[in-house]
């Protein structure tokens, strides 16, 4: 009798252990984004485990009970805060040790998530940077912490390569007159004070329309804005509009990616891997990608019809009001976007303006204006933009100030009152009420 039960114990102690080493790492997946990243992996069962954090370097430590695993921990998407993900020794023959190695200090968060329509069991892990870096490239001044990042304006110059687009009476070709008016918006934001411009194509290629907000979309684009030239078949048309997004094609694309569940990280980030496709979590998916949508169209709207205001002083108008339409290129549901018709191509006076070097920059200036209207009265949050509104004070000129006498007496650079002031040269006027940014 005490021999069975002895062999009743064991095998209780075998099937006890077989079952707590059953857990398995099946894949790891990584969501970098400015600030945070999310670490996702996916388990054979419910795990359960224990973290901690080393300094000097800096790792976070999980251990994964009753787990054994050799599942490849290779990441393709680092991003700024995480370094590589390892295993290591474990504390015991049971379980599993990973090491996330970060490349500085970051708050941690871990939870488990059960299983959800095609998704098995997962452990998340969540990184906050806790003092973000500036993005590469960016340059800083002194003034400027790492946090307040530029303004970053994605410039789309309209066809390319093998498509030419419109063709003028002359011969021109669209595809080159809206690359040298994006080169020259490119140069005049880039010399902006906490602007940074990105293309979409630098030279001529192709690009496909749907492949140009996914340009601007990798680079964190504030705002995308499309260059283009308008044709009709008839020479008489003339004149510049700006377009917009109609909302029939909007709530077609939010469908779509309402759909496309594979790329909700992209506009939810960590949130993506918590919505399942249940109907009352796919009602705030839907909500989320609806409101960044409307805030894009709305941005959109807006900043369209200060770049009408703009381009009036310099050419005729073929619309007065911002147009809506079905254009791919504005598709992006998080990022604001417009496309500029800077004049038809077809007509023989217009075709003549556009190949002259001035109008073109004339035109670069107008949409160089119209965006930094619109970003000083609402700039996005985390730049050095909407850090100078936060903290900036006013003063009305006085006979005898200078901007130099402003900024000894206010402790700022000159540069950054020209820039929070958008003045070109040293020159104030009595009366003149300045932005004085902070020190």
């Amino acid at each position: 009798m005490l021999r069975d039960k002895l062999l009743l114990l064991i095998s209780l102690c075998l099937l006890t252990f077989s079952v707590r080493a059953a857990n398995d790492i099946n894949n790891m997946r990584v969501w970098p984004s400015e600030g945070s990243t999310r670490v996702v992996f996916d388990l054979k069962s419910s795990p359960e485990f224990t973290y901690f954090t080393l300094r000097n370097p800096e790792r976070l430590v999980i251990d994964l009970a009753a787990t054994k695993s050799d599942t490849s921990l290779d990441i393709d998407k680092q991003g700024p805060l995480l370094k590589r993900v390892r295993y290591s020794t474990p504390k015991d023959n049971s379980s599993t040790r990973i090491v996330l190695e970060l490349n500085r200090k970051a708050e941690t968060a871990l939870f488990a998530i059960p299983p959800a329509e095609d998704k098995g069991h997962r452990l998340v892990v969540d990184l906050v940077d806790t003092a973000p870096a500036g993005e590469p490239g960016v340059v800083l001044d002194m003034n400027q912490s790492s946090r307040d990042r530029d303004i970053i304006v994605a410039i789309d110059a309209g066809h390319g390569g093998k498509d030419p687009g419109s063709i003028g009476p002359a011969g021109s070709f669209e595809k080159n007159i809206t690359l040298s008016i994006a080169k020259m918006l490119e140069s005049r934001i880039n010399a902006e004070t906490g602007m940074r411009a990105v293309m979409t194509r630098s030279g001529d290629y192709y690009i496909s329309p749907n492949g140009r907000p996914e340009v601007a979309r990798k680079h964190k684009a504030d705002l995308l804005i499309s260059i283009h030239a308008d044709a009709f078949s008839q020479p008489q048309p003339r004149g510049a509009s700006v377009w917009v997004l109609s909302m029939r094609r909007a709530d077609t694309e939010l469908g779509r990616w309402l759909e496309k569940s594979e790329r909700h990280s992209e506009l939810l980030g960590g949130a993506a891997e918590v919505i399942t496709d249940n109907a009352s979590e796919r009602y705030l998916a839907e909500t989320i990608l609806g409101l960044s949508m409307d805030h894009s169209m709305s941005t959109s709207y807006d900043l369209s019809k200060k770049v009408i205001s703009e381009l009036k002083g310099i050419t005729r108008l073929h619309k007065r009001a911002p147009q809506a339409a079905s254009f791919a290129v504005l598709t992006a549901p998080d990022i604001p976007s417009i496309l500029v018709e800077v004049g038809f191509i077809s007509n023989p006076q217009e075709e003549k303006n556009l190949n002259w070097s001035k109008y073109r920059q004339q035109l670069a200036d107008a949409l160089l204006s119209a965006t930094k209207r619109y970003f000083q009265q609402t700039p996005p949050d985390g730049t050095l933009w909407a850090s100078i509104k936060s903290e900036s004070r006013t003063h009305k000129v006085r006979s005898g100030e200078s901007l130099s006498l402003l900024a000894q007496r206010y402790n700022v650079k000159v540069s950054s009152i020209k820039a929070a002031n958008n003045l070109n040269g040293d020159m104030v006027r009595i009366g003149q009420v300045l932005t004085i940014p902070s020190t």
